[in-house]
């Protein structure tokens, strides 16, 4: 197997690892009522190691959200996915940036938890954000500018699914009303609007200077509980949620795997060759 291959293979991985993450994530939301846990990564990853051979599984979750974390840089870093050199495409990596970041504490956080070194708890990665970022200068601006990244990040997730355009990306037909497509559709908008209310939590704890106000996932999902039918919205957007996590399957199958060579990363990072 040569390199090419084993990132594609490492890059596949990471998303099947996410897609088990969400499934999980789904889950627990659906039966919460008896799991007792909160529908969060973290809850996600202590239901896999309560299983028999958990901490194996947690390992190879830990092994393969690296992967993804590695993908993300690549595609951030190095433009593996050939953005437009443009205000859109640069946002779109940062983005992808953001997201590297996100998952490579959630893989450090399944390693340690396979290897004994935590039990995993405590407040979920929303909330801890927002306490660190309000205990820096000018904390409050920086929560709403994350909140605002949240908000555009949801919204452009959601027309990701609607408009199909995840479909660029991938070796299937996004036309076609395909299982796979509607799924990935279904699944995009459950997760845009996730993101879209997190957002509006950072933003009022902005405004607040509270971050006890800013929420992760699991109080997105409380909040849509507490809406008129909130019962039926929130059955609505976990079902759609497992759809997110069956999307990353669709991805670990079909998605466009661009390995970057070490000029892709000389032409797009500031990297000078030594005389």
């Amino acid at each position: 197997m040569n390199t090419r291959s084993k990132f594609q293979l490492m890059a596949r991985a990471g998303y099947s690892a996410r897609g088990i993450v969400f499934l999980m994530i789904a889950a627990i939301a659906l039966f919460s009522s008896f799991a007792g846990s909160k529908p969060d990564t973290n809850s996600a990853l202590e239901t896999i190691l309560q299983q028999p051979f958990g901490r194996i599984w947690i390992g190879l979750i830990g092994l393969g959200l690296a992967g993804f974390v590695v993908w993300r840089l690549a595609q951030s870093l190095a433009n593996a996915d050939g953005q437009d050199d443009d205000m859109k495409g640069y946002a779109i990596r940062a983005a992808l940036f953001g997201s590297a970041i996100t998952y490579a504490g959630l893989a450090m956080t399944s390693m340690l938890m396979a290897l004994q070194m935590s039990g995993g708890g405590g407040s979920g990665g929303e909330e801890g954000l927002a306490a660190w970022v309000m205990a820096q200068p000018f904390g409050r601006y920086l929560a709403g500018i994350i909140g605002i990244g949240f908000v555009i990040g949801g919204i452009v997730t959601a027309m990701k699914g609607i408009k199909r355009k995840f479909g660029r990306y991938l070796d299937l037909d996004a036309k076609k009303n395909s299982p796979a497509v509607l799924i990935s559709i279904y699944g995009l908008v459950a997760r845009g609007l996730v993101f879209g209310i997190i957002g509006v939590f950072f933003l009022y704890a902005a405004f607040t200077v509270d971050p006890d106000q800013a929420g992760g996932m699991a109080d997105a999902l409380a909040w849509v509980q507490s809406l008129p039918f909130g019962g039926i919205i929130y059955a609505v957007v976990a079902v759609g949620l497992a759809a997110f996590g069956v999307y990353n399957f669709v991805e670990a199958r079909y998605r466009h795997i661009n390995a970057p060579e070490a000029g892709d990363l000389r032409r797009h990072l500031p990297i000078r060759g030594t005389n």
